[in-house]
Formats: structure tokens, sequence, C-alpha cells
């Protein structure tokens, strides 16, 4: 069976578009609602550099997603700008032919000595996650003592060297609520665009409970209080977030309301772990080891073919089944292995 240029489909007809690739576990921050300190302590035994999938093979595996149809590609981590030479991987990822967009997931910190080169190297985009612009809150969540001045210095960076900035918040009841007009004040009329995450029931390790959530009709009243606010439509099939835009015309917002108004009906992501395991949702509980056949010896038509085939089996849609009522999974992956 020839692959080449071959558009796929799974079970709902969803197409495969995205892929995102983690490339490292490890990260900077100890934030509470993806890398609690006292689960990720000194001790945490992370992925060696053997463990994790090479520069090579991860451009093998987005050569063979790229000719299955995806044409955006996001690096994420842990925290991505870590892994060592990152530019190097965004270069050869460019010159894939097929991929049109390249985006980075990062806490910024880094960005002040590395944005240029990514630019440089076909980067497009940033997504930059800052849960809080008061000190305080923001040193609370991220458990390293870290004000916010580092991770604006890296939205300044980024903006310097070209790249669009969107700035992502995880929002959590009782920990940055309080956090949702300073940050929409901040960052309004700025050109960047604000985008608030419902507290998600990721992984197993960060005390998800229902009660804890702020829902985007909560979120999107708040503001529209102070500053009126107004629907938009989106940009492109999948997009994540539902846009509204000041009714002034200084931007918009968006917010990723996976908890409570979930967009599992049209996602077209592949997650690929740092450790190189296939996941077809961000709440998946197991995944499919691509590094073994990577490092046995398969080819790339091989490679393709069973990409396919677990794609076109591809049923997941988990955020869909919770709000159903049927029961959530005992266990999942951890963000830190698959990104956002």
């Amino acid at each position: 069976m020839d692959t080449t240029g071959t558009a796929i489909t799974d079970q709902f007809e969803r197409p495969l578009k995205d892929l995102r690739i983690s490339v490292i576990d490890q990260c900077n921050f100890r934030c509470t609602y993806c890398m609690p300190a006292e689960i990720f302590g000194e001790g945490y035994q992370f992925l060696s550099e053997n463990e994790r999938l090479s520069y090579d093979e991860i451009i093998r595996v987005a050569e063979a997603f790229a000719s299955l149809g995806v044409e955006k590609i996001r690096i994420t981590g842990g925290e991505p700008l870590l892994r060592k030479n990152l530019s190097e991987l965004i270069e050869r990822l460019y010159a894939i032919d097929g991929i049109q967009d390249i985006a980075l997931t990062t806490n910024g910190v880094f960005l002040p000595k590395q944005a240029k080169a990514l630019k440089a190297a076909g980067l497009d985009r940033i997504n930059l996650s800052l849960d809080a612009i008061n000190d305080e809150v923001f040193k609370s969540i991220n458990s390293r003592g870290v004000k916010t001045a580092p991770v604006l210095k890296g939205v300044q960076a980024a903006e310097d060297a070209g790249l669009q900035v969107k700035v992502n918040m995880v929002v959590k009841k009782g920990m940055n609520d309080d956090q949702i007009l300073p940050m929409a004040r901040y960052f309004r009329a700025t050109g960047h665009i604000l985008r608030f995450i419902e507290f998600m029931d990721v992984g197993n390790t960060n005390g998800w409970n229902m009660d804890s959530v702020i829902s985007k009709r909560e979120i999107i009243d708040q503001i529209h209080e102070h500053m009126p606010l107004e629907p938009i439509n989106p940009n492109y099939y999948g997009e994540v977030a539902s846009r509204y835009r000041y009714q002034d015309g200084e931007g918009e917002v968006g917010v990723i309301s996976s908890v409570t108004d979930h967009f599992c009906d049209t996602c077209t992501r592949a997650r690929l772990s740092a450790d190189g395991k296939l996941y077809h949702c961000l709440f998946a509980s197991g995944g499919y080891d691509i590094r073994s056949l990577l490092r046995d010896g398969v080819s790339d038509h091989g490679l393709k073919l069973e990409i396919m085939k677990r794609w076109t089996r591809r049923d997941d849609r988990y955020s869909a089944d919770r709000a159903e009522g049927k029961k959530p999974k005992d266990k999942k992956i951890e963000m830190s292995y698959i990104g956002g």
C-alpha cells in the first residue's frame, strides 16, 4: 500500500492534522497542576538520554506523519528548551515536505537566549505558559520562587525575534482565579492572545476535582462585566480555543474548555511522548511504543502503515464521555510526558 500523501481519518471521521512532540520530560518549574514538587522531587527518576527519542528518530516519525496529512507540529515537554540544540530539530522539521506550521510550548524563561535562533530555524509560534501576573501568586504556583519578570522577558524576546505569541493561563479555583481580570488587563492591546485553560484532569498526580474548575462561562462573564466581549468564529477546523474579541477592538482572548464544553468531535491531534510512545488523546491511559519499532529497524513504509493503522482505529473521546457521565479512566499519562 502506498501511503504517500494519504489523508486518513479515525472512527469518528476526524482527520490527522496535528502532531505534538514532547522532547523532554524534565522542567525547571514544579507547577502544582502539572508536576507537583511532592511527587516530582529531588529523587524523581526522569528519562535518561537513551530513553528519549533522538532527533533522528523524531524526524523519521514526523516525516511519516507528514506523509499522512499532518501539517502542524508543536514541540512540548516538560520544558522543551531544556533539550540541547533544540533549534537544530526545528530546522530539520521545517524542511519536511507538508509541514506548514511549527510551534513551541514553553514557560519562557530560556527564550531570551534562544528565541532568535529558534525563529531563524523556522519556528513560527510560541505558546507561553503564565498562570498569574502577580508575583506572589505566580511563585506559589511554580513552586520555584520564580517571579513573573523572567517569563515576561521571554515574551518580549519572542516578540523581538518575530515570533507570534499566545499566552496560556491554567485557571484553578483557589489557586489563581483572582488573576483572571489582572491577566486580561495586562495582555489586552498587546497583540498577544491570552487563552484561559480550564483546570483539567490530566494524569494522576494533580489532585483534580470538579469543584476546582472555573468554567469557560464563568471566565468570560467575569471579563465581559468589565471589558465587554463578543464571540468570534474559529480560525480553522479543530481549533481548541473558543474565541472572543473585545468590543472596542483592543484584541481577543480564548478559552480552552475541555471540562465543561469539550471539543472532542473536532480533535485532529496525535501526541508523541518523550520516550517515544504514540498517544491519540491527552487523557489516554496507554500509548503505542514507536521507539521500539524504530530501534528494531522498521522501514519508513512500515512506520507509516503502523501509524495509519493506529489512527484509523482511533475512537478516543474522553471529555465527551466524561460529560455524558461515563466513568473516567483510572490511570492516565502525566502531562509532563506528552505536553499540553
